[in-house]
């Protein structure tokens, strides 16, 4: 990585945005790793020689999405409103959530996963039950599904304790307007505590690349957080590695290449890969930031009295 001053830094070099360099010097560039494993582990004399340069850069972006997935734990955060069709699109480089928020009253909330089904697919049938098909005999399928219709125009059975109703907290459903309730106005005996929430929920439709909410969504700021792979959309000068994980990934590219070529003895490979284990735990502990405040944070949280 080449140094830049410290007027680069913090304005650019007087070009927007300003923040480009903000915080750059924790990491080091896709292009430098390669650029360092070719010149340092690849040669004559090393284990590892005359290997192209497109299998170390592809070695090394496994590397990193990898490492995005868990170790980083640099944590993507997207807001967005929700609209009337109660949906959230997937950020483009969304690869698995972490937590799903409600912004309310100036309180972030976090929301509960919805364990039964609120979305699904359907097919247009005539009054036979027979599916129709266009003229190039593809399916035809109405925009929203039954259960879709039901979550959006906030009719659905819920067994949370969270639809906006005057019967706000009571189990029912609306049938043309008239609610009715399994049980007496009020009674909670035999409540599922692992529903009994108050805040609205969600289901992640992997598929079709959308976040589903329940009706009382609607209208509402929701909060994302979620892991990416790393890769930029593609662009690999903008891929960098942490400092602390950066002999990780030459270790994870030696492993990889020795791993996959023949005639390399098997003691090599194993030792390969436990040195790569070994660097990885290490950048684990490293960057976990175990500081004494947090420690005591934890300590005092065990004093909670229990009603």
């Amino acid at each position: 990585m080449a140094y830049i001053s410290e007027y680069q830094y913090y304005e650019n070099g007087g070009v927007n945005p300003e923040d480009e360099n903000w915080g750059s010097y924790q990491y080091v560039s896709l292009y430098d790793i390669v650029n360092n494993f070719m010149l340092m582990y690849s040669g004559n004399h090393s284990l590892v020689n005359n290997e192209e340069r497109f299998k170390i850069l592809f070695h090394a972006k496994r590397a990193v999405q990898e490492l995005n997935y868990d170790a980083f734990k640099e944590i993507k955060i997207l807001e967005l409103s929700v609209t009337d069709n109660l949906r959230f699109v997937l950020p483009p480089d969304y690869v698995n959530w972490v937590r799903v928020n409600i912004y309310k009253n100036g309180v972030l909330r976090p929301l509960t996963e919805n364990i039964q089904t609120n979305y699904s697919n359907a097919y247009l049938q005539d009054n036979d039950g027979n599916v129709l098909f266009d003229i190039n005999g593809n399916i035809l399928r109405p925009q929203f599904s039954g259960i879709d219709l039901d979550r959006i125009k906030k009719t659905k059975k819920s067994i949370y304790l969270n639809q906006g109703s005057q019967f706000d907290g009571l189990e029912g459903y609306n049938d043309n307007g008239d609610w009715y309730f399994d049980y007496t106005i009020g009674a909670r005996y035999g409540l599922n505590t692992e529903t009994a929430n108050a805040n609205p929920t969600f289901k992640i439709d992997k598929a079709s690349g959308v976040i589903n909410f329940s009706s009382d969504m609607d209208g509402q700021l929701c909060i994302v957080e979620y892991v990416s792979d790393g890769m930029q959309g593609g662009d690999d000068s903008k891929i960098s590695v942490n400092k602390l994980f950066e002999e990780y990934v030459y270790a994870y590219i030696e492993h990889a290449i020795l791993n996959s070529k023949l005639n390399v003895q098997e003691y090599i490979v194993r030792r390969a890969q436990k040195r790569k284990t070994a660097l990885l735990r290490n950048a684990k502990i490293r960057i976990s930031n175990i500081h004494p405040g947090r420690l005591l944070m934890n300590l005092r949280g065990q004093d909670k009295w229990l009603k």
